[in-house]
């Protein structure tokens, strides 16, 4: 079994296509994060949502964790506490746990960002925006290479949690800044990858050695000509699921987590 987890945080939904990709070899679970409500979000909160859904939904069975982004973060806060409930994880696009990465990530998409209304000058007023706002209306610009067509309209994000979103990155921030990430990070024990885009906006080989001295056994696969997404990229997509199925399959899932020939559409288990 393989649970996919979104990034933004706040980006419900997203998860989709990388869901909907590994359901052709796995059964695949894609959880909904909590949206914001009467209570603030904390990583807290989303770690015991995720424990709580792995023992209501998983009966015993040891799943995969495939965060995306954000996900990949959440991924590595809940293993901190509960790594012997999961037995993988692979991290997508993980988000950073230093500055110095955060720093990158802001100049890489300011250039970008740049880059491309100086060639396209009916957009030069946004240049007056802040960089916050810049990076908010150009996200999807500066974080693909190449993205594929979304062909099917049912397959796109839910309405962005900008609320959700402030209040858990924050709580990471927090969290890191108190030393709890990377830090606690020592406790994960379970055999885990990260998987990168070269073009990704997010600098991978910085945050693969800053999470290495916490997590020795961390392996890193990089894709050409991938940004953030490479389940949406149309020169990585292929190649992401191949890597990836191939890894879930050799460390541990085996074939107790392949998914049965007569098995439901993907869709009828996303959103859970």
């Amino acid at each position: 079994m393989v649970i996919t987890l979104h990034g933004g945080p706040g980006t419900t939904g997203s998860a989709v296509r990388l869901a909907q990709g590994l359901s052709r070899n796995f059964r695949v679970i894609e959880p909904w994060q909590r949206p914001s409500g009467e209570i603030p979000l904390t990583v807290a909160v989303h770690i015991q949502d995720l424990h709580n859904l792995i023992l209501s939904r998983c009966k015993g069975e040891k799943p995969a964790l495939v965060g995306s982004s954000w996900g990949a973060m959440l991924a590595l806060a809940y293993a901190a506490e509960y790594s012997e409930t999961i037995n993988s994880m692979a991290l997508v696009g993980c988000g950073t746990f230093d500055k110095e990465s955060r720093k990158v990530i802001a100049q890489k998409r300011r250039l970008k960002i740049a880059d491309y209304i100086s060639k396209h000058p009916e957009h030069k007023a946004d240049l007056q925006l802040d960089i916050g706002a810049q990076i908010m209306k150009w996200h999807g610009m500066t974080d693909t290479y190449e993205p594929l067509p979304i062909d099917d309209a049912s397959l796109a994000p839910e309405p962005f949690d900008m609320q959700g979103h402030k209040e858990t990155w924050q709580d990471m921030l927090r969290s890191q800044e108190k030393g709890i990430y990377p830090q606690s990070f020592t406790s994960v024990k379970v055999p885990t990858i990260m998987l990168h885009g070269a073009d990704d906006p997010h600098p991978g080989s910085m945050i693969w050695d800053t999470l290495k001295r916490y997590i020795p056994h961390l392996q890193y696969h990089e894709f050409p000509r991938c940004g953030h997404d490479p389940e949406i990229e149309k020169h990585a997509k292929d190649d992401f699921f191949a890597v990836l199925s191939s890894w879930l399959k050799e460390h541990s899932l085996g074939t107790n987590g392949a998914q049965p020939e007569n098995a439901p559409d993907p869709k009828s288990w996303s959103g859970d």
